[in-house]
């Protein structure tokens, strides 16, 4: 049996396919294995460096506050950072060169900017030039550098999916009398939304993960460096790394889990649509019934 994308394995590749499989299966075991001896070795899998994991002071007073402050950032960048990214991403298919040149130029800067240099200079900008409290000047600067680039790389993601759909939707929509903004805004966007859907999430991971650099160098309260203070007063560095990085990975499981469900019921909704239309006699039938010739009464010739 062929797939559209590649062949079917026969039985030769379905063996080796298992034996692969195994084999990675093994070399993870001892490497995980391996892990768990060494830190047994340091003595990192004592209980009483576990211990504070299990009661709620470590919770409350370090993890879950830093917890809030990455999802309140990577929150705030998210809702700032999609629309404006789908804003210029459109700039820059527009027919107007002012238009799109100025905002390839904008997309192109910001995008070649490495995030933490943005917070920081952000972080300066805030500090000379406006009032803002230097208690919540971390979360604006750490905002407004992943804004700055996510938002960019997010305008060539849109600009992408655009692109990919086929000219004859375009053309389509042009014939039947629709304008430009409304081609772009009831034909390509929504269709092309499913393709962007996995990009855009992993671009959205990316926010979530990097609001780790506000804490790293702004004094940012987030997830990381409820850590390092965690660490100092438990003094369990590394059990403490490896809890705030599980808690990231089931941050950004959830968040992938909900895009798959999302991009599955937008693709069962685009395969549902369709128009029904009462027959005569009051039978219900879907329109444009492929292959069948119907006479005026309703019975297929």
């Amino acid at each position: 049996m062929t797939s559209v994308l590649y062949d079917a394995p026969g039985p030769r590749a379905k063996r080796r396919n298992i034996v692969y499989t195994v084999a990675f299966l093994a070399l993870l075991v001892l490497g995980i294995w391996w892990a768990l001896s060494v830190m047994s070795d340091h003595g990192q899998l004592e209980w009483s460096l576990w211990k504070p994991f299990t009661e709620a002071p470590a919770w409350t007073t370090y993890l879950l506050p830093g917890l809030g402050n990455t999802l309140k950032a990577a929150a705030l960048a998210m809702v700032i950072a999609l629309p404006l990214g789908a804003v210029f991403g459109i700039a820059r298919l527009s027919d107007h060169r002012w238009v799109r040149v100025p905002a390839g130029a904008v997309v192109e800067f910001f995008r070649a900017i490495p995030v933490l240099i943005l917070m920081l200079f952000a972080n300066e900008f805030y500090s000379s030039y406006t009032d803002i409290s230097s208690d919540v000047r971390p979360l604006y600067a750490v905002v407004t550098g992943l804004v700055l680039y996510n938002a960019s790389v997010l305008a060539e993601v849109v600009r992408a999916g655009i692109l990919s759909l086929p000219k004859g939707q375009s053309e389509a929509a042009k014939a039947i009398g629709l304008r430009k903004g409304q081609t772009m805004t009831n034909v390509l966007l929504p269709q092309s939304v499913t393709a962007m859907l996995p990009a855009l999430v992993s671009q959205l991971v990316v926010i979530v993960k990097d609001t780790a650099l506000g804490g790293a160098l702004l004094a940012f309260a987030e997830l990381l460096s409820a850590q390092g203070t965690l660490a100092a007063n438990y003094a369990n560095t590394i059990p403490s790394f490896i809890v705030v990085a599980v808690v990231f990975i089931l941050l950004n499981l959830l968040l992938t889990t909900f895009a798959s469900w999302l991009e599955g019921r937008l693709r069962r909704a685009k395969k549902s649509t369709g128009a029904v239309l009462t027959a005569p006699g009051g039978a219900e039938e879907p329109v444009g019934e492929p292959g069948v010739t119907k006479t005026d009464d309703g019975r297929p010739v």
